[in-house]
């Protein structure tokens, strides 16, 4: 019985011990999302257009992208989606996301970007509340323009429901992501939240954000305050 019992709270310290790593880990990129976003938007010449960003229904942002190949190429990262409160104003809870993405073909290597999509419609805020979704798919996409007086009177940005970017090695631009997927990722929103809840329960739900993101809802509030028609 005493054995059990011994079993029983080393069990429950070492649950706690990884919960607690897991709660680190979130906070520490929702830190690392709110830096980048923050350097991003900080050099308006090489940044996303404004007109854009406060167009934008939501921002995923993924600090990290790791891209690796040897014959079977792939992409792994973990990030923050963050959609407008109903009014339009201001930034409700993060949802934690993964994206992940394969191809195929006679590729040796490895390289880390940093990703920023904006969802520019309530569409795109649709799809981005499933379980699961994949760009280019369910949801049309585009690579964005750079530069404070970049157009985006163009089909593709006109019409496309989510717009992507990548910064590698300092260069910032306009990329494809067309065949990724982005899923909920319900361990880190327990890690957040202290509940497995799915994007679709987060997003523009008013649930309150964990104290961690608070830099990172600041920085969105920074340069976006409120979505324009």
């Amino acid at each position: 019985m005493r054995f059990l019992t011994l079993t029983t709270v080393t069990l429950a310290v070492a649950g706690t011990l990884l919960a607690a790593d897991d709660t680190r880990k979130v906070d520490e990129r929702l830190s690392d999302a709110a830096d980048l976003f923050g350097e991003i938007m900080g050099a308006p010449d090489r940044s996303i257009p404004q007109g854009l960003l406060d167009k934008a229904a939501c921002v995923v942002v993924v600090p990290g992208l790791k891209k690796g190949a040897f014959v079977f190429g792939g992409k792994y990262g973990k990030g923050f989606a963050v959609c407008r409160g109903a009014s339009g104003q201001g930034w409700g809870p993060p949802a934690a996301i993964r994206i992940e993405g394969g191809s195929f073909g006679l590729q040796i290597g490895f390289s880390s970007s940093d990703v920023v999509l904006l969802v520019m419609n309530d569409r795109g805020m649709r799809d981005l509340t499933k379980d699961k979704f994949t760009i280019g798919g369910e949801a049309s996409a585009a690579a964005g323009p750079v530069g404070r007086n970049a157009t985006a009177q163009t089909d593709a940005l006109l019409t496309a429901e989510i717009l992507s970017w990548s910064r590698s090695k300092g260069v910032f631009a306009g990329v494809s992501l067309d065949g990724a997927t982005l899923r909920a990722d319900q361990d880190e929103n327990q890690a957040m939240y202290g509940k497995r809840w799915t994007s679709k329960q987060i997003l523009n739900s008013g649930a309150k954000p964990p104290a961690s993101a608070d830099k990172l809802l600041s920085v969105l509030n920074k340069y976006s305050m409120r979505r324009s028609g």
